[in-house]
């Protein structure tokens, strides 16, 4: 079995989840099984081996499983972008919609490395707000945005609409939410 098809077996789907008609890839099944984990951070690491990075910047809360043993791998820092009122210093914040919501996400303003070349990492990307609005904080903080990474994506949703030209990487694309 190919490690594609490792990694796609380990994405756990849950029809009907968070509601009735919705398919949820749910990633946190990929940690039960190690030998798709390493294979996805493996890719990782061969995917951004050569590009000049300064730091990864983690989307809270499954980017930061993604992203630290990603950013120990490379011997760069982790930013992590967390909900509004986690962080305890001096924060930037952006808000955005969600496919289902809205919420703020928020970033140490020393953490960003100003000019630095930051790729950001989620586990999923649906419709894209939330990626879109960690690379404008990024960016608002004087960081270069060098790509973005997930394990998942989900083009049907049009996250790339959203996204613009940024060069946008996963592992597998699901292309509809039906089982």
């Amino acid at each position: 079995m190919s490690y594609d098809a490792i990694i796609d077996k380990a994405i756990r789907r849950v029809p009907d989840f968070p509601k009735p008609g919705v398919l949820f890839y749910d990633l946190t099944s990929l940690l039960a099984h190690p030998d798709a984990f390493r294979h996805t951070l493996d890719r990782m690491v061969e995917t951004y081996r050569d590009t000049r990075l300064e730091a990864v910047a983690a989307i809270e809360a499954r980017g930061f499983l993604l992203a630290a043993p990603f950013a120990y791998r490379l011997g760069i820092p982790l930013i992590l972008l967390r909900k509004k009122g986690k962080l305890p210093g001096d924060t930037l914040r952006r808000s955005f919609d969600l496919e289902y919501g809205r919420d703020t996400i928020e970033v140490h303003r020393e953490d960003v490395p100003a000019g630095g070349n930051v790729l950001v990492v989620d586990d999923l990307i649906a419709t894209g707000g939330t990626v879109e609005a960690a690379c404008a904080l990024l960016e608002e903080a004087g960081a270069v945005v060098s790509g973005v990474f997930a394990v998942v994506g989900l083009p049907f949703l049009g996250y790339q609409e959203r996204l613009g030209t940024r060069d946008v990487q996963c592992l597998q694309y699901y292309q509809s939410e039906t089982a």
